[in-house]
């Protein structure tokens, strides 16, 4: 028989969405994931969208043809730079998030990675709120001729989203205001040194 298995406690939203960490303050949860289009001819585009779970704050949306692990260190490590490091990161288990070098990179860095389980996406519900939102608004209304025109809109909703527009969660202010530290961080250049991928990254 199998052995049976301990019973965890989870953190309920009010919108039903499950999470084991519920963040608390600035900086203390970050999510990624990507989000998948395609241009006009039919050609594919990948996006990475990286939140801040307290703020709400989109921190940024990468757009490229393909992104791989080490698109998502580049991006990781320039937002490290110009703000904090987070004391945690949430997202699936996709082959970009769970690579070795990304992994270890994190750990030396002291972020905890939270996966969350296979096939739970309301796990990482604030990530998953926020592609929606990507979705509706932006991706499922326009047509991209090319690259470049996808990454000026879905830039400049980007930009309405985090210093325009209202969030009830906010008291009904945009995101930003709340995202700004008082107190600049500066960190050495050789703690977010990138590291070599190899081929089973």
């Amino acid at each position: 028989m199998p052995q049976k298995q301990p019973k965890k406690r989870r953190l309920w939203l009010n919108d039903g969405s499950c999470i084991r960490l519920r963040p608390t303050h600035q900086d203390h949860v970050w999510s990624y994931d990507f989000v998948h289009d395609r241009t006009h001819d039919g050609r594919p585009i990948r996006l990475l969208t990286i939140i801040d779970e307290f703020t709400r704050e989109c921190l940024t949306i990468d757009v490229a043809r393909r992104l791989r692990s080490d698109h998502v260190l580049q991006t990781l490590s320039e937002l490290f730079t110009q703000r904090r490091v987070p004391e945690h990161i949430r997202s699936d288990n996709g082959p970009e998030f769970t690579a070795k070098a990304v992994r270890r990179w994190l750990s030396r860095l002291d972020v905890q990675t939270l996966f969350i389980e296979p096939g739970s996406p309301w796990e990482n519900g604030y990530i998953e709120s926020f592609n929606g939102k990507l979705r509706d608004e932006v991706l499922d209304r326009e047509i991209f001729d090319t690259l470049w025109e996808a990454r000026t809109v879905i830039g400049s909703w980007r930009r309405e989203y985090n210093f325009v527009r209202p969030h009830s969660s906010l008291g009904y202010r945009p995101p930003a205001p709340e995202a700004v530290s008082p107190i600049p961080v500066v960190y050495g250049t050789s703690s977010l040194r990138l590291p070599k991928l190899g081929p089973a990254d």
